[in-house]
């Protein structure tokens, strides 16, 4: 059966008045130019006392990172970047891991996780991208670490979900208190079948029918086993557990005392509802080795850090995606999803486009997200998120924890065993080696394969197919593509191939740069 190229995804065109600013290399690390001096100047532009600038502040308090994420938004957003490549030094604080390897790993699993000098060592591919990576502690099998694309659609979704599924359990109270009997309801939420729960009219609930998430109804949306509910917590358990980072992070640290805490990202910590994981202990001799500000700029830069990739579109990826829902993949990989409140200032859609692609065939579109306020400071205009719905395309999960049959248990230190993990999501998956939680699958096929316990039936369509209707489904997922953002063209910067020296130079890049304040002083 021959496969014939069928029409390409059209870029929506937005109209931005931009200039290129000279392109520099990147690459998934970045050393310091104030640091490690270079003839090229190929790195980070700021030191790290610069980075820090003037703390927290206020959106009145010029260079802390509350004025420049209020009224220089993209800056904050490249300045997370920066930290994110950021090779931290010894005299930094960088290192030993938690415990130095010492310890009991049953109660304190972090023992293991291995020691890292920038975030980038751990999810850096492909290049320069918060991308998949380096071996994580988890259990004794492991895993690699996952990609960080679309991280903060993530969040938001799941924080909504979460509070439609808490409406309802409310709900459900009030009637049941209401009617003097027990009322059940079912939890749904963007079109998601949680199970139900049960009200009684004393106020007591039974959450015996609920499904895919903990009792509390908190979708936790990080790790692969959902561990963790926010951007803030994951940053700042990260930079502790594998790199020796220690922030003492007074959101996390009121949040987890009972507050509630908004952060500057917009990510509502309620402590009278929800476990907050606390921040570490400062370090015995640096003390607070993280100052607020940077964990700042880390958690805006990952609440907009962009989506995957859409690749070539034919004929058999589009008649692969309809089988993939025909089979049942669908019902748990769900396509896509709506935020009802949309917390980004920016939003990047990237996909084939043979034209203007000069590297791996692909151009992104970067779209502004922010209004406009003069408060009259006389500082830049505040530029806060417009906050409307906006559809996720392609994200491929539903948020719930699954058990997918004994080829997908893992075990756990001390003996037991995980058997129920979140549902992945598929966007970047045709970018990845290893599949499944755990890595083991060495291909699409043989991870689809593997299924079995609640998505025993889907595997086994999948297994029932044609040898040419397998390949359609597989053309369909390889179609889902991580990709670089310092190598991927884009309407900010649109390369040049007859550049000198190209493609060292004018690949083009998702250029934030030209949408700063002042694009001239670069980060």
């Amino acid at each position: 059966m021959s496969r014939q190229k069928g029409p390409g995804i059209l870029a929506v065109c937005i109209l931005l008045s931009i200039w290129i600013l000279s392109v520099v290399p990147v690459r998934g690390q970045l050393i310091d130019n104030t640091q490690a001096t270079n003839t090229i100047n190929a790195g980070i532009n700021k030191s790290l006392a610069n980075e820090i600038g003037a703390g927290r502040g206020d959106i009145m308090t010029p260079n802390s990172s509350l004025f420049i994420i209020g009224r220089d938004p993209f800056r904050a957003v490249r300045r997370g970047r920066q930290l994110f490549q950021r090779k931290f030094t010894v005299g930094q604080g960088q290192g030993p891991g938690v415990g130095d390897g010492f310890g009991n790993i049953n109660t304190i699993l972090t023992i293991g996780a291995g020691l890292a000098d920038s975030c980038a060592l751990c999810h850096g591919r492909p290049r320069g991208s918060a991308g998949a990576g380096g071996d994580v502690v988890t259990r004794p099998d492991s895993r690699n670490a996952p990609h960080l694309f679309g991280l903060g659609l993530r969040e938001m979704l799941a924080d909504e979900i979460t509070a439609d599924l808490r409406a309802i359990r409310r709900k459900a109270i009030v009637q049941a208190a209401a009617h003097n009997r027990s009322v059940t309801m079912p939890l749904t939420s963007k079109g998601i079948s949680f199970g139900s729960i049960t009200a009684n009219p004393d106020g007591s609930v039974n959450t015996s029918g609920v499904q895919g998430v903990n009792p509390d109804l908190r979708v936790r949306p990080f790790f692969a086993h959902g561990q963790t509910i926010s951007i803030r917590e994951f940053t700042v358990g990260a930079l502790n557990a594998e790199m020796g980072l220690q922030s003492v992070d007074p959101d996390l640290a009121q949040a987890n005392a009972g507050h509630v805490v908004t952060t500057p990202a917009g990510m509502v910590l309620n402590g009278m509802e929800d476990q907050i994981e606390a921040p570490p202990s400062p370090d015995p001799v640096k003390g607070n080795e993280i100052p607020v500000s940077l964990v700042d700029f880390l958690e805006f830069y990952l609440l907009n850090y962009f989506s995957p990739a859409i690749y070539e579109q034919t004929v058999f990826t589009s008649q692969g995606q309809k089988l993939f829902t025909q089979i049942g993949c669908a019902q748990c990989h769900v396509p896509d999803l709506q935020i009802n409140q949309d917390r980004r200032v920016a939003d990047v859609q990237t996909v084939f486009d043979p034209a203007r692609g000069i590297f791996n065939r692909l151009f992104a579109t970067a779209t502004t997200l922010t209004g406009l306020v003069n408060d009259g400071s006389g500082f830049p205009p505040l530029k806060p998120p417009l906050f409307q719905p906006f559809l996720v395309k392609n994200i491929f999960t539903d948020f719930k924890r699954h058990d997918l049959g004994p080829n997908f248990h893992e075990r756990n230190y001390d003996g037991t065993f995980q058997t129920q993990f979140l549902t992945r999501a598929l966007w970047g998956v045709g970018s990845i080696a290893g599949h499944g939680h755990d890595g083991r699958s060495i291909n699409l096929t043989e991870v689809i394969l593997r299924h079995g316990g609640e998505a025993q039936a889907a595997g086994n369509a999948f297994a029932a197919l044609t040898p040419d209707s397998q390949g359609a489904v597989l053309d369909f997922l390889n179609s889902l593509v991580l990709f670089p953002p310092d190598d991927t063209a884009s309407n900010l910067d649109p390369g040049n191939p007859s550049a000198t020296n190209f493609p060292q130079v004018g690949h083009g890049s998702i250029k934030l740069g030209v949408l700063f304040n002042n694009p001239s002083d670069p980060e």
